[in-house]
This record gives C-alpha cells, structure tokens and sequence, in this order.
C-alpha cells in the first residue's frame, strides 16, 4: 500500500469516527438537557437534530485533523 493510500484510509477511518463519536456527544448532551430537572430556554429552543448535526460536522472536522497531525508526524519520523 502506497503512502497516498494510507493517508485517505487515516482520513477516512478518523473522518468516520469523528462523525460517530461527535454526533453520538452532542445527542447525549442534547437529552440530558432536556431532561434536567429545569431545562434551560436556550436548551428548549435548539433543535435536537440540528444540534446533533453540529457535532458531526465538529468531529468531522477534528477526525480529519488528527488524521493530518499523525500522518504527518509519521512521515517526518522516516
């Protein structure tokens, strides 16, 4: 496997896994706002699926940097 290979496996396994886990956080958040004792306006006001969809996006984002960061940091240690 060629280095142009790994680096879009890396990306694409941190990219998946980022989406997993940043969407599964913020849906979590999301309910144990909203089932709190006293749920805030803002909590009350922000829509579930959009909010779990902001997390996504952010673990997308942070998956593909972490990919970045260790793949570039292997290649420098060759």
């Amino acid at each position: 496997m060629n280095q142009k290979n790994r680096l879009l496996l890396i990306v694409a396994i941190c990219s998946l896994l980022g989406v997993l886990l940043g969407g599964a956080a913020s849906y979590s958040e999301t309910i144990q706002c909203l089932n709190a004792q006293a749920p805030t306006s803002n909590c009350l006001a922000q829509d579930p699926y959009f909010k779990t969809l902001q997390g996504m996006s952010s673990g997308l984002i942070a998956g593909v940097a972490a990919a970045l960061g260790a793949t570039w940091h292997l290649w420098g240690r060759k």
